[in-house]
């Protein structure tokens, strides 16, 4: 094939896709990767522009997949950025934000309602990372035949976040108690006492005899936060003489760190949420996000102030700890 036809099928599949992208940078370089890497995935980009694009085009139409990047966020552009989070969640698209550590707290609190993808100081690769999961929910999607180079760019990019998804896809399959079944194979089990015990014959007693259903228990204390605590402290003393990414655990070292923090009536922002993950930023968020929707973490706006959003543990999480440093009773000192 000529380069002449593979730019002519590459055009082609991109006018025939269902998807388009409008793309909101400031770095010149920024805009060029992504409009490359759109290109090669054979997407077609409806709008490429700055910030400012951003904040005085409300009325525009947007692409069914917004990339913003906005390393520095300042009020206008959070507002920009919150109405922008609004306007896809309603239209059913699709939102990747990019922004450092500095504005993490503030992109997170201004992207509450489309599920945006949020990146902290991404690279390249893990910017197209982000595309390829978009890529994934894209039904009945074909690539035409890349050059070499595009190739094996792609390449990579199937093998990484195909790891991402087989490690995400055993969390959902064990459903965080939401399949009887599955949870008896998890760390929790979220069922109620009630639910979870009955005895031979209880099936039928319950229709004849209602008086003697199980009465629910109440769900045991959390542990003290000064015990969470010591355990979240010798977790992280095995990474000083020991490689430290071999125990990476994002998800069980958040929920240690969140229920130490609802112990404490203390609040927890994503940023520090992401700190207590001991992974980076980016893979702790997409971490927060499947928390989140497996109804573990929830999200909390500020009252007083709409700028500002936390994480705490929700009710069902809560019980699941609680039991299980019940269960281990004394034992649990054996783990700090």
């Amino acid at each position: 094939m000529s380069q002449a036809d593979f730019d002519y099928d590459m055009a082609a599949d991109a006018a025939g896709l269902p998807l388009s992208v409008s793309i909101f940078a400031d770095d010149d370089d920024v805009r060029a990767a992504l409009q490359e890497d759109l290109a090669a995935a054979g997407f077609s980009t409806r709008e490429s522009g700055t910030m400012d694009q951003l904040l005085a085009g409300d009325a525009r139409a947007l692409g069914d997949l917004v990339l913003v990047d906005c390393p520095r966020p300042d009020v206008a552009s959070m507002a920009a950025l919150a109405r922008l989070d609004s306007r896809v969640a309603h239209a059913g698209g699709k939102l990747i934000v990019s922004t450092s550590v500095e504005g993490l707290d503030d992109v997170f609190a201004a992207c509450a309602e489309s599920l945006a993808q949020i990146l902290v100081d991404p690279n390249r690769a893990e910017r197209v990372i982000a595309l390829g999961r978009m890529l994934a929910e894209v039904p009945n999607l074909r690539l035409r035949e890349l050059s070499e180079t595009d190739r094996l760019a792609l390449l990579r990019l199937t093998e990484q976040v195909g790891k991402i998804a087989e490690r995400l896809d055993r969390i959902d399959r064990r459903g965080w108690g939401q399949d009887p079944q599955a949870a008896n194979d998890s760390a929790f089990r979220f069922e109620s006492p009630v639910d979870s015990y009955c005895a031979p014959g209880m099936e039928r007693q319950l229709t004849s005899t209602p008086a003697k259903v199980p009465q629910r228990k109440s769900r045991p204390a959390l542990p003290s936060a000064t015990l969470v605590r010591k355990i979240i402290t010798a977790r992280r003393l095995r990474a000083r003489f020991l490689y430290g990414e071999l125990f990476a655990d994002p998800a069980w070292d958040m929920l240690l760190d969140l229920t130490a923090a609802r112990v404490e009536h203390t609040r927890v922002s994503v940023t520090s949420l992401c700190i207590a993950s001991g992974v980076p930023p980016t893979t702790a968020l997409r971490w927060i996000g499947q928390m989140t929707e497996a109804g573990l973490f929830e999200r909390v706006e500020d009252d007083t102030d709409r700028r500002r959003a936390f994480i705490r543990l929700s009710d069902k999480a809560a019980d699941g700890m609680a039991r299980y440093f019940a269960e281990l009773g004394h034992d649990a000192k054996a783990l700090v």
